[in-house]
Protein backbone atom coordinates (compact mmCIF):
# COMPACT_ATOMS: atom_id res chain seq x y z
CA UNK A 1 0.00 0.00 0.00
CA UNK A 2 2.84 2.15 1.01
CA UNK A 3 4.55 1.52 -2.21
CA UNK A 4 1.23 2.24 -4.13
CA UNK A 5 1.14 5.49 -2.38
CA UNK A 6 4.19 6.57 -2.86
CA UNK A 7 4.29 5.53 -6.88
CA UNK A 8 1.26 7.87 -7.41
CA UNK A 9 2.69 10.60 -5.85
CA UNK A 10 6.16 10.73 -7.99
CA UNK A 11 3.77 9.94 -10.83
CA UNK A 12 1.42 13.41 -9.85
CA UNK A 13 4.91 15.16 -9.27
CA UNK A 14 6.37 14.20 -12.85
CA UNK A 15 3.03 15.46 -14.25
CA UNK A 16 3.06 18.91 -12.27
CA UNK A 17 6.77 19.07 -13.41
CA UNK A 18 5.74 18.70 -16.70
CA UNK A 19 3.24 21.68 -16.48
CA UNK A 20 5.76 24.13 -17.06
CA UNK A 21 7.22 22.72 -19.77
CA UNK A 22 4.41 21.70 -21.92
CA UNK A 23 2.08 24.77 -20.88
CA UNK A 24 4.72 27.64 -20.35
CA UNK A 25 2.71 30.49 -21.67
CA UNK A 26 -0.36 29.55 -18.80
CA UNK A 27 1.95 28.69 -16.58
CA UNK A 28 3.76 32.24 -16.63
CA UNK A 29 0.84 33.67 -16.85
CA UNK A 30 -1.19 32.41 -13.88
CA UNK A 31 1.62 32.24 -11.82
CA UNK A 32 2.58 36.02 -12.37
CA UNK A 33 -1.10 36.69 -12.06
CA UNK A 34 -1.48 35.00 -8.49
CA UNK A 35 1.90 36.08 -7.25
CA UNK A 36 0.93 39.83 -7.64
CA UNK A 37 -2.57 39.25 -6.16
CA UNK A 38 -0.36 37.84 -3.24
CA UNK A 39 2.35 40.54 -3.35
CA UNK A 40 -0.55 42.86 -2.35
CA UNK A 41 -2.74 40.99 -0.28
CA UNK A 42 0.97 40.94 1.72
CA UNK A 43 1.36 44.60 1.92
CA UNK A 44 -2.50 45.30 2.82
CA UNK A 45 -2.45 42.99 5.65
CA UNK A 46 1.02 43.37 7.01
CA UNK A 47 2.49 47.05 5.95
CA UNK A 48 -1.19 48.76 6.02
CA UNK A 49 -2.80 46.79 8.36
CA UNK A 50 -6.07 46.70 6.75
CA UNK A 51 -8.77 45.03 9.01
CA UNK A 52 -10.82 44.08 5.74
CA UNK A 53 -8.75 43.28 2.20
CA UNK A 54 -9.58 45.64 -0.74
CA UNK A 55 -10.58 43.11 -3.16
CA UNK A 56 -11.19 45.73 -6.19
CA UNK A 57 -7.62 46.96 -5.66
CA UNK A 58 -5.98 43.13 -5.27
CA UNK A 59 -8.09 42.22 -8.37
CA UNK A 60 -6.82 45.33 -10.69
CA UNK A 61 -2.94 44.37 -9.39
CA UNK A 62 -4.07 40.58 -10.61
CA UNK A 63 -4.73 41.81 -13.53
CA UNK A 64 -1.76 44.14 -14.17
CA UNK A 65 0.27 40.61 -12.80
CA UNK A 66 -1.72 38.15 -15.72
CA UNK A 67 -1.76 40.83 -18.52
CA UNK A 68 1.15 42.32 -18.29
CA UNK A 69 3.98 40.33 -16.45
CA UNK A 70 2.82 36.90 -17.34
CA UNK A 71 2.05 37.99 -21.07
CA UNK A 72 4.30 40.97 -22.15
CA UNK A 73 7.31 39.81 -20.54
CA UNK A 74 6.71 36.18 -21.77
CA UNK A 75 6.46 37.44 -25.08
CA UNK A 76 9.28 39.31 -24.47
CA UNK A 77 11.85 36.64 -22.67
CA UNK A 78 10.74 33.94 -24.59
CA UNK A 79 9.64 34.40 -27.78
CA UNK A 80 11.54 37.29 -28.87
CA UNK A 81 14.49 36.90 -27.28
CA UNK A 82 14.35 33.08 -28.43
CA UNK A 83 14.50 34.41 -32.08
CA UNK A 84 17.10 37.42 -31.35
CA UNK A 85 19.53 35.20 -29.73
CA UNK A 86 18.93 31.47 -30.85
CA UNK A 87 22.14 30.33 -29.13
CA UNK A 88 20.58 31.15 -25.79
CA UNK A 89 18.97 27.74 -25.76
CA UNK A 90 22.59 25.79 -26.38
CA UNK A 91 24.30 27.90 -23.64
CA UNK A 92 21.81 27.26 -21.13
CA UNK A 93 23.14 23.52 -20.88
CA UNK A 94 26.75 24.54 -20.97
CA UNK A 95 28.62 24.16 -17.80
CA UNK A 96 30.48 27.05 -15.85
CA UNK A 97 33.75 26.62 -17.59
CA UNK A 98 32.23 26.50 -21.44
CA UNK A 99 29.59 29.86 -20.52
CA UNK A 100 32.88 31.00 -19.82
CA UNK A 101 34.78 30.32 -23.11
CA UNK A 102 31.41 30.87 -25.15
CA UNK A 103 31.60 34.41 -26.27
CA UNK A 104 28.76 34.59 -28.66
CA UNK A 105 26.72 32.48 -25.41
CA UNK A 106 27.53 35.46 -23.45
CA UNK A 107 27.36 38.41 -25.58
CA UNK A 108 23.53 37.11 -26.01
CA UNK A 109 23.55 37.13 -21.91
CA UNK A 110 24.44 40.67 -22.12
CA UNK A 111 22.10 41.68 -24.69
CA UNK A 112 19.39 40.11 -23.41
CA UNK A 113 20.06 41.99 -19.59
CA UNK A 114 20.63 45.58 -21.81
CA UNK A 115 17.07 45.42 -23.89
CA UNK A 116 15.32 44.19 -20.67
CA UNK A 117 16.58 46.88 -17.93
CA UNK A 118 17.99 49.28 -20.33
CA UNK A 119 14.68 49.52 -22.91
CA UNK A 120 11.88 47.13 -21.85
CA UNK A 121 11.99 48.46 -18.12
CA UNK A 122 12.45 52.04 -18.92
CA UNK A 123 9.97 52.52 -21.36
CA UNK A 124 7.31 50.02 -21.32
CA UNK A 125 7.45 48.20 -17.82
CA UNK A 126 7.43 51.44 -15.60
CA UNK A 127 5.18 53.93 -17.34
CA UNK A 128 2.97 50.75 -17.15
CA UNK A 129 3.28 49.75 -13.66
CA UNK A 130 2.68 54.06 -12.65
CA UNK A 131 -0.39 54.15 -14.39
CA UNK A 132 -1.52 50.80 -12.93
CA UNK A 133 -1.10 51.75 -9.80
CA UNK A 134 -2.39 55.30 -10.66
CA UNK A 135 -5.50 53.51 -11.84
CA UNK A 136 -5.76 51.33 -8.41
CA UNK A 137 -4.90 54.16 -5.80
CA UNK A 138 -6.31 57.16 -6.94
CA UNK A 139 -9.91 57.97 -6.89
CA UNK A 140 -9.42 60.69 -9.57
CA UNK A 141 -6.44 58.86 -11.42
CA UNK A 142 -4.36 61.81 -13.55
CA UNK A 143 -2.15 59.43 -15.95
CA UNK A 144 -0.13 62.49 -17.08
CA UNK A 145 0.60 63.40 -13.77
CA UNK A 146 1.47 60.14 -12.48
CA UNK A 147 3.80 60.05 -16.35
CA UNK A 148 5.45 63.54 -14.79
CA UNK A 149 5.85 61.61 -11.29
CA UNK A 150 7.32 59.11 -13.16
CA UNK A 151 9.97 61.16 -15.50
CA UNK A 152 11.20 62.76 -11.98
CA UNK A 153 11.92 59.49 -10.39
CA UNK A 154 13.15 57.69 -13.58
CA UNK A 155 17.02 58.10 -11.87
CA UNK A 156 16.57 56.86 -8.61
CA UNK A 157 13.80 54.25 -9.66
CA UNK A 158 16.59 52.79 -12.67
CA UNK A 159 19.38 52.91 -10.02
CA UNK A 160 17.16 50.68 -7.56
CA UNK A 161 15.99 48.56 -10.00
CA UNK A 162 19.76 47.30 -11.45
CA UNK A 163 20.99 47.06 -8.32
CA UNK A 164 18.13 43.99 -7.72
CA UNK A 165 17.52 42.84 -11.01
CA UNK A 166 20.83 43.41 -13.39
CA UNK A 167 22.08 40.14 -11.15
CA UNK A 168 18.93 38.53 -10.98
CA UNK A 169 18.09 39.03 -14.81
CA UNK A 170 21.78 37.82 -15.70
CA UNK A 171 21.10 34.77 -13.45
CA UNK A 172 17.97 34.54 -15.81
CA UNK A 173 18.99 34.61 -18.83
CA UNK A 174 22.40 32.68 -18.41
CA UNK A 175 21.36 29.44 -16.51
CA UNK A 176 17.38 29.56 -16.76
CA UNK A 177 15.76 27.11 -19.25
CA UNK A 178 13.35 29.29 -21.61
CA UNK A 179 10.01 28.23 -20.27
CA UNK A 180 11.56 28.95 -16.45
CA UNK A 181 12.33 32.66 -17.10
CA UNK A 182 9.12 34.50 -15.90
CA UNK A 183 8.39 31.70 -13.07
CA UNK A 184 12.55 32.69 -11.69
CA UNK A 185 11.25 36.68 -12.79
CA UNK A 186 7.97 35.86 -10.56
CA UNK A 187 9.93 34.53 -7.28
CA UNK A 188 12.29 36.96 -6.88
CA UNK A 189 9.50 39.98 -7.15
CA UNK A 190 7.91 37.95 -4.50
CA UNK A 191 10.98 37.52 -2.16
CA UNK A 192 11.54 41.51 -2.50
CA UNK A 193 7.80 42.60 -1.79
CA UNK A 194 8.30 39.47 1.24
CA UNK A 195 11.67 40.99 2.54
CA UNK A 196 10.23 44.35 2.14
CA UNK A 197 6.56 44.20 3.95
CA UNK A 198 8.62 42.18 6.97
CA UNK A 199 10.75 45.17 7.54
CA UNK A 200 8.27 47.78 6.71
CA UNK A 201 5.49 46.25 8.57
CA UNK A 202 3.04 49.01 9.94
CA UNK A 203 3.93 51.81 7.29
CA UNK A 204 0.47 52.60 6.45
CA UNK A 205 2.08 56.15 5.10
CA UNK A 206 4.04 54.08 1.86
CA UNK A 207 1.69 51.09 1.67
CA UNK A 208 0.62 52.32 -2.02
CA UNK A 209 4.53 52.29 -2.80
CA UNK A 210 5.05 49.02 -1.74
CA UNK A 211 1.66 47.46 -3.73
CA UNK A 212 2.75 45.53 -6.91
CA UNK A 213 6.01 44.43 -6.01
CA UNK A 214 8.15 46.86 -8.08
CA UNK A 215 11.24 47.55 -7.24
CA UNK A 216 11.36 51.60 -7.38
CA UNK A 217 13.76 54.11 -6.12
CA UNK A 218 11.25 54.55 -3.14
CA UNK A 219 11.15 51.17 -2.12
CA UNK A 220 14.46 50.51 -2.25
CA UNK A 221 14.83 53.36 0.16
CA UNK A 222 12.14 51.81 2.22
CA UNK A 223 14.05 48.45 2.30
CA UNK A 224 17.47 50.73 3.62
CA UNK A 225 15.29 52.68 6.20
CA UNK A 226 14.89 51.32 9.81
CA UNK A 227 15.06 51.87 13.73
CA UNK A 228 18.25 51.84 14.53
CA UNK A 229 18.92 55.50 13.87
CA UNK A 230 16.29 56.28 16.39
CA UNK A 231 17.68 53.97 19.66
CA UNK A 232 21.48 54.01 18.51
CA UNK A 233 23.41 57.38 18.92
CA UNK A 234 27.40 57.79 19.07
CA UNK A 235 27.06 57.67 23.28
CA UNK A 236 25.30 54.37 23.34
CA UNK A 237 27.85 52.78 20.44
CA UNK A 238 30.70 52.81 22.57
CA UNK A 239 29.91 52.20 26.32
CA UNK A 240 33.12 52.24 27.27
CA UNK A 241 34.15 55.64 26.26
CA UNK A 242 33.66 58.45 27.53
CA UNK A 243 31.58 61.02 25.61
CA UNK A 244 31.92 64.80 25.29
CA UNK A 245 30.03 67.54 23.46
CA UNK A 246 32.29 70.38 22.05
CA UNK A 247 30.72 73.69 20.59
CA UNK A 248 32.95 76.40 19.41
CA UNK A 249 33.17 79.74 17.52
CA UNK A 250 35.73 82.26 16.06
CA UNK A 251 36.70 84.04 12.94
CA UNK A 252 36.69 82.11 10.02
CA UNK A 253 39.87 81.69 8.41
CA UNK A 254 41.62 78.53 6.54
CA UNK A 255 42.90 75.92 8.71
CA UNK A 256 40.63 76.42 11.60
CA UNK A 257 39.19 72.73 11.78
CA UNK A 258 42.47 71.14 10.90
CA UNK A 259 43.95 73.47 14.35
CA UNK A 260 41.16 71.82 16.38
CA UNK A 261 40.63 68.34 15.22
CA UNK A 262 44.34 67.83 15.00
CA UNK A 263 44.12 69.40 18.44
CA UNK A 264 41.91 66.80 19.78
CA UNK A 265 43.22 63.47 18.21
CA UNK A 266 46.83 64.52 19.63
CA UNK A 267 45.07 64.39 23.11
CA UNK A 268 43.21 61.16 22.81
CA UNK A 269 40.25 62.28 21.05
CA UNK A 270 37.93 61.04 18.47
CA UNK A 271 35.52 62.88 16.87
CA UNK A 272 32.56 60.79 15.06
CA UNK A 273 29.81 63.29 14.42
CA UNK A 274 30.04 66.53 13.96
CA UNK A 275 28.47 69.39 12.07
CA UNK A 276 30.57 72.90 10.98
CA UNK A 277 29.52 75.40 8.68
CA UNK A 278 30.50 79.41 8.09
CA UNK A 279 28.01 81.93 9.53
CA UNK A 280 28.26 84.99 7.99
CA UNK A 281 32.36 85.55 8.56
CA UNK A 282 32.01 83.47 11.98
CA UNK A 283 32.95 79.76 11.84
CA UNK A 284 30.48 77.23 14.12
CA UNK A 285 31.58 73.60 14.88
CA UNK A 286 29.94 70.94 16.63
CA UNK A 287 31.65 67.82 17.51
CA UNK A 288 31.07 64.89 19.62
CA UNK A 289 34.09 63.24 20.85
CA UNK A 290 34.42 59.47 22.36
CA UNK A 291 38.00 59.27 24.53
CA UNK A 292 39.19 56.47 27.06
CA UNK A 293 37.95 58.03 30.70
CA UNK A 294 41.56 58.42 31.71
CA UNK A 295 42.41 60.67 29.24
CA UNK A 296 38.70 62.74 29.52
CA UNK A 297 39.74 65.64 32.22
CA UNK A 298 43.20 66.05 30.70
CA UNK A 299 41.49 66.59 27.05
CA UNK A 300 38.97 68.90 28.70
CA UNK A 301 41.69 70.83 30.38
CA UNK A 302 43.82 71.09 27.07
CA UNK A 303 41.24 72.83 25.38
CA UNK A 304 41.40 76.00 27.64
CA UNK A 305 44.94 75.99 26.53
CA UNK A 306 45.83 80.21 24.98
CA UNK A 307 46.47 78.76 21.80
CA UNK A 308 42.87 77.55 21.05
CA UNK A 309 41.36 80.44 23.37
CA UNK A 310 42.99 83.12 20.80
CA UNK A 311 40.85 81.96 18.35
CA UNK A 312 37.72 79.87 19.59
CA UNK A 313 35.60 80.29 21.89
CA UNK A 314 34.91 76.60 23.03
CA UNK A 315 32.25 74.94 25.34
CA UNK A 316 32.82 71.92 26.32
CA UNK A 317 30.31 69.55 28.42
CA UNK A 318 30.22 65.97 29.63
CA UNK A 319 27.50 63.22 27.59
CA UNK A 320 26.07 60.75 30.01
CA UNK A 321 24.38 57.54 28.50
CA UNK A 322 20.86 56.78 28.09
CA UNK A 323 19.07 53.77 29.64
CA UNK A 324 18.35 52.26 26.03
CA UNK A 325 16.14 49.77 27.52
CA UNK A 326 13.88 52.04 29.09
CA UNK A 327 13.95 54.76 25.97
CA UNK A 328 14.00 52.21 23.40
CA UNK A 329 11.93 53.47 20.40
CA UNK A 330 8.76 51.16 19.24
CA UNK A 331 7.86 53.41 16.44
CA UNK A 332 9.43 56.16 14.80
CA UNK A 333 8.87 58.75 11.89
CA UNK A 334 10.75 60.94 9.25
CA UNK A 335 9.42 63.82 8.70
CA UNK A 336 10.75 66.08 5.98
CA UNK A 337 9.17 69.49 5.19
CA UNK A 338 9.87 72.09 2.18
CA UNK A 339 8.34 75.10 2.05
CA UNK A 340 8.52 79.05 1.50
CA UNK A 341 10.79 80.61 4.43
CA UNK A 342 9.07 81.96 7.03
CA UNK A 343 9.06 82.86 11.26
CA UNK A 344 7.92 80.05 13.16
CA UNK A 345 8.17 76.97 10.56
CA UNK A 346 10.46 75.35 13.23
CA UNK A 347 8.20 75.59 16.20
CA UNK A 348 5.01 74.66 14.35
CA UNK A 349 6.74 71.03 13.44
CA UNK A 350 8.38 70.48 16.82
CA UNK A 351 5.36 71.38 18.59
CA UNK A 352 3.04 69.27 16.34
CA UNK A 353 5.21 66.56 17.39
CA UNK A 354 5.09 67.04 21.03
CA UNK A 355 1.60 67.27 21.12
CA UNK A 356 1.17 63.52 20.12
CA UNK A 357 3.88 62.84 22.86
CA UNK A 358 6.46 61.69 20.33
CA UNK A 359 10.58 62.84 21.10
CA UNK A 360 12.78 64.45 18.86
CA UNK A 361 15.74 62.32 18.21
CA UNK A 362 17.51 64.56 15.61
CA UNK A 363 16.33 67.12 13.46
CA UNK A 364 17.87 69.24 11.06
CA UNK A 365 17.33 72.37 8.84
CA UNK A 366 18.49 74.57 6.19
CA UNK A 367 17.52 77.38 3.80
CA UNK A 368 18.05 76.97 0.19
CA UNK A 369 17.00 78.62 -2.85
CA UNK A 370 14.74 77.26 -5.67
CA UNK A 371 15.08 77.15 -8.94
CA UNK A 372 12.53 79.69 -9.32
CA UNK A 373 14.74 81.93 -7.14
CA UNK A 374 12.42 81.05 -4.08
CA UNK A 375 13.96 80.82 -0.42
CA UNK A 376 12.97 77.74 1.05
CA UNK A 377 12.70 76.59 4.17
CA UNK A 378 13.86 72.31 4.64
CA UNK A 379 13.47 70.61 7.54
CA UNK A 380 14.41 66.77 8.32
CA UNK A 381 13.43 65.57 11.37
CA UNK A 382 13.76 61.64 13.60
CA UNK A 383 11.48 61.42 16.07
CA UNK A 384 10.51 58.20 18.17
CA UNK A 385 7.52 56.76 20.47
CA UNK A 386 7.96 54.91 22.82
CA UNK A 387 4.28 52.85 22.37
CA UNK A 388 3.85 50.85 19.17
CA UNK A 389 0.28 52.57 17.60
CA UNK A 390 -2.56 50.85 16.57
CA UNK A 391 -3.75 51.46 12.80
CA UNK A 392 -6.78 53.53 14.19
CA UNK A 393 -4.29 55.85 16.54
CA UNK A 394 -1.42 56.02 13.73
CA UNK A 395 -3.98 56.80 11.37
CA UNK A 396 -5.29 59.97 13.80
CA UNK A 397 -1.29 60.75 14.21
CA UNK A 398 -0.76 60.89 10.84
CA UNK A 399 -3.33 63.03 9.87
CA UNK A 400 -2.65 65.28 12.62
CA UNK A 401 1.16 65.90 11.57
CA UNK A 402 -0.03 65.75 8.14
CA UNK A 403 -2.27 68.72 8.72
CA UNK A 404 1.11 70.70 8.78
CA UNK A 405 1.03 70.86 4.91
CA UNK A 406 -1.94 72.95 4.82
CA UNK A 407 -1.19 75.01 7.83
CA UNK A 408 2.31 75.97 6.42
CA UNK A 409 1.52 76.23 3.09
CA UNK A 410 4.77 73.39 2.25
CA UNK A 411 5.34 72.74 -1.15
CA UNK A 412 6.50 69.06 -0.14
CA UNK A 413 5.71 67.06 3.17
CA UNK A 414 6.72 63.31 3.45
CA UNK A 415 6.45 60.74 6.70
CA UNK A 416 7.58 57.68 6.47
CA UNK A 417 7.03 55.01 9.83
CA UNK A 418 9.63 53.11 11.22
CA UNK A 419 7.72 50.25 13.86
CA UNK A 420 10.11 47.62 15.37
Amino acid sequence: MTMMMLAKRSQLLSRLQQVPLKYPFAFGVVLSGFKTSFSDLLVQKVVERRQEIDWKRNAAFASFGFLYLGGVQYTLYVPIFGRLFPHTKTFIKLGWRQKLRDTKGLFAVFAQTFLDQCVHHPLMYFPAFYCTRELVMSEKPDFGKVIDEYRRNMKEDLLALWKIWVPATTINFAFMPMHLRIPFVAGVSLLWTCVLSTMRGGDITHGDEMAGGAVTGSTYLLLKEGLDTFNTTPVEMDLNMCHLNISAAGKNRAGLVAMLSRHISDNGGNVTHSKMARLGSEFIIQMHIAVEPLKAQSLLKSLESKHLASELDIQATQLSQRNTEAHSAKMGMRIHCVGSDRPGMLAAVSEKVASQGMSIEDITTKLRVSKSGQREFVIDALVSSKTLLDRGDLDHVIHDISSLQEDLSLSHFDVRVHTA
